[in-house]
């Protein structure tokens, strides 16, 4: 009788195993499953924050790999697309239809597959040079 293999010895070990599988192994698998799908759908005139903490908007999907982002004016570095963290705003996506190329929708404009950048009509500031940047004076 005390040779036996005794199931309620594992029950403890099964236990602590579904436990563990549901507090830490499942929620990182779905985390991992979104950033990939968010790292899929990456596209032109997103706004993400990468690993490093830069925030920037993508300017060019380079290949499968990499993204090209605009972090300040004519300021554009490439990215590993596995650092991307977190993207802050979506762009919507271009449709092209050959039907309504050209055509005038309900508001009146015209459709157009440019995307613009919020900044892009701004004033810009009279850069300071060399000459007239101790006196921070601009000359005339």
């Amino acid at each position: 009788m005390g040779s036996g293999f005794d199931v309620m010895a594992l029950l403890p070990f099964v236990l602590i195993f579904g436990v563990f599988y549901f507090l830490i192994l499942r929620p990182q698998q779905q985390k991992l499953k979104k950033h990939q799908n968010i790292l899929a759908n990456l596209r032109r005139g997103d706004r993400v924050v990468t690993s490093g903490g830069l925030i920037g908007t993508i300017s060019k999907v380079v290949d499968e790999s990499e993204v090209q982002l605009e972090i300040a004016d004519d300021v554009r570095i490439r990215q590993v697309r596995g650092m991307i963290t977190e993207v802050l705003a979506k762009t919507d996506p271009v449709t092209t239809n050959q039907s309504t190329k050209g055509s005038v929708p309900a508001e009146g404009g015209p459709i157009s597959p440019i995307v613009r950048k919020s900044g892009a009509l701004k004033e810009k500031k009279p850069v300071k040079t060399a000459a007239n940047r101790s006196t921070g004076k601009a000359k005339k």
